[in-house]
């Protein structure tokens, strides 16, 4: 009976059910990995053994994860491993762009149909004035095909990871349409690449020049790396299932569920606490994939480096999803023209995103804004030669954050989010090069305003903008007058963090949704908490922070953890690597103990998992 219990449940573990996809805080996935490493551990001597072996059982996990989508991987790879091969065959120039343009094409177009369907059918529907429903022809096809109804036609489902593991192969034919790396020769060794199970359903993204020389190495794993790999695993648990999961059940689903039912205060806290929500939730699926990758003797790229002590958005963004901020540099910000040039794409583009946010705005009036905002910088950088690179540096960067908002999602509020921290970037850029009392001025003109609009046109919007300037004047003017650097790095930390909180208002509303109603339920969640933050408040804030003070201290906690100086870090990541193996078995096992019992009883898939 109790042979035939066991063998039930590693049915379940090893068999597809949508309802229960394998994630790294089940238990089901421990069962899955335990006994995937044994395997692993009798055939690690022999390379093309074991890779084949980690390809088999990485297509298992995303079957486990995704079903039948796993198809949709095993096309991706086929497709762009044989495409390489004839990018590297080539000895003409057009017919290398040809297959590379091939290659991109059919990855993006995949992308595309599954993840933007839905907007682009908004965007031809209010073009046209036609309404029509979206319906999955592939999913169609396919059942035809095999005559039984597998998938549903009604609405388009986006497979897990597809955004993570298209970015991976485009940057592999890339370079091999470059010249920097040579194609793969082993089929199974680049489906090994492509499909590698600890990053595959969302990071990071990792370049084949990184990865691929590691499948020929013998594996190695040091008492060190033992140590660090667990702590990885276990510091990442922690952040999901602690941080993340604990404060996003009991206090920022709650908010944004519904914002008009709460305070002020209440939204702003929650946006606060989304960013730490967020921070936890992604760079804990990082840590736990990077340590299970160590302990099978491969090392992934770091992905986040304390990215909330940026001292402004630039530096952000060189801490933040490094691996997606790399790729959009290199394979976006650098073709479109980098800081030398702008080219065809950047004129491309700005017609694209102009038309995009006229159609989703439904306003004339923003798309005309955008449209001569960025006439007039081209206008300008032709007219005056000495500022010309950095004003084609400036936009390029714009371009490469609105599409990286899109690339998050295919709704107007990514697209704000995105272009945001473009405005940051650039702003940023400005503000390092004008003296401390240009810079004092400008912010309080600047607040002055925001006052003068909050009075003619009392909108929360502007409150918000007015608390947000007055901020910045008053701190210009104490960095102005106190120039140390005791003052300015926290300073800098804090405007920081704080702008990066506000833009994620758009983030957070846009996500979660269903992509056939995304635009409209986005914008709707983000105006209610733009309304209630900018609306006179209360009073009792001390009761709210009172009643949610679980929250408020497990914030504060994390924040501190966070903003620790990087050596301190290290010093007790080592320690805990260096710990005897019985004394660091009882820490895993009263560190898991501890962490299960924040374990809600619904489960809380990754937030990026949706991307």
């Amino acid at each position: 009976m109790n042979i035939d219990l066991l063998i039930n449940y590693l049915l379940d573990v090893f068999s597809f059910d949508e309802n229960s996809p394998l994630l790294f805080t089940q238990m089901h996935f421990w069962v899955f990995f335990c006994i995937v490493f044994a395997g692993f551990a009798y055939m690690q001597k022999r390379a093309q053994m074991r890779n084949a072996y980690l390809m088999a059982v990485s297509l298992l996990f995303y079957y486990k994860t995704s079903g039948l989508f796993v198809g949709l991987l095993l096309l991706v790879t086929c497709s762009d491993f044989f495409i390489a091969q004839q990018i590297y065959a080539c000895s003409e120039r057009w017919k290398k762009r040809l297959w590379l343009t091939l290659s991109v094409t059919l990855d993006l177009g995949i992308l595309c149909y599954f993840k933007y369907s839905y907007f682009f059918a908004d965007i031809i529907g209010q073009i046209f004035g036609i309404h029509f429903d979206v319906r999955n022809i592939a999913a169609e096809w396919f059942n035809a095909a095999t005559g039984s109804p597998i998938f549903s036609v009604d609405r388009i489902i986006l497979p897990v990871g597809i955004s993570f593991y298209t970015f991976q192969v485009i940057s592999y034919t890339a370079d091999v349409y470059r010249g920097l790396i040579k194609p793969v020769r082993n089929i199974l060794d680049f489906g090994f690449y492509v499909s590698f199970f600890p990053q595959l359903v969302a990071g990071p993204i990792v370049k084949a020049s990184d990865f691929i020389p590691q499948l020929s190495r013998r594996y190695f794993l040091s008492r060190r790396m033992f140590g660090l790999a667990i702590f990885m695993i276990l510091g990442g648990l922690t952040k999901k299932i602690i941080l993340s999961d604990y404060l996003a059940l009991n206090f920022i689903d709650r908010v944004f569920a519904n914002p008009l039912l709460f305070t002020g205060f209440e939204n702003l806290a929650a946006l606060f606490l989304y960013s730490l929500q967020v921070y936890a939730d992604f760079s804990g699926y990082t840590d736990i994939a990077i340590g299970l990758s160590l302990l099978m003797g491969f090392h992934l790229p770091k992905n986040f480096n304390s990215p909330y002590k940026a001292q402004n958005c630039s530096n952000f963004w060189k801490r933040w999803h490094i691996s997606l901020s790399r790729w959009l540099q290199n394979y976006l910000y650098i073709p479109l023209g980098g800081n030398r040039e702008i080219t065809f794409g950047t004129y491309f583009w700005i017609a694209t995103l102009t038309l995009s946010a006229l159609i989703l705005s439904g306003s004339i009036w923003i798309a005309l804004v955008a449209l001569l905002l960025a006439v007039s910088v081209i206008v300008t950088a032709w007219r005056c030669p000495d500022r010309r690179k950095k004003i084609y540096a400036n936009l390029n960067s714009m371009i490469t954050m609105l599409l990286g908002g899109l690339w998050h999602g295919a709704s107007l509020n990514f697209l704000i989010w995105g272009g945001l921290n473009g405005v940051g970037m650039i702003v940023y850029k400005f503000w390092r090069d004008a003296k401390p009392l240009h810079r004092a001025i400008a912010t309080t003109l600047a607040a002055l305003l925001c006052w003068v609009f909050t009075i003619f046109w009392p909108a929360p919007l502007w409150r918000i903008f007015l608390c947000f300037t007055g901020f910045i004047a008053v701190s210009a003017w104490l960095r102005a007058v106190v120039n140390s650097s005791f003052f300015n790095r926290p300073w800098s930390i804090l405007v920081t963090f704080t702008f990066i909180t506000f833009t994620r208002l758009f983030f957070r509303s846009g996500s979660n949704l269903d992509p056939a109603t995304a635009n409209q339920q986005a914008w709707q969640t983000a105006s209610q908490m733009v309304t209630r933050i900018g609306s006179r408040w209360t009073g009792n804030e001390w009761a709210i922070i009172s009643t949610y003070r679980s929250v408020f201290l497990l914030f504060i906690l994390g924040m501190i953890i966070h903003w620790l100086p990087e050596n301190w870090k290290r010093r007790y990541r080592l320690a805990f690597a260096a710990l005897p193996l019985p004394v660091m078995c009882i820490v895993c096992i009263i560190a898991v103990l501890i962490i299960y019992q924040f374990v809600s009883a619904e489960m809380q898939p990754f937030i990026y998992f949706q991307f």
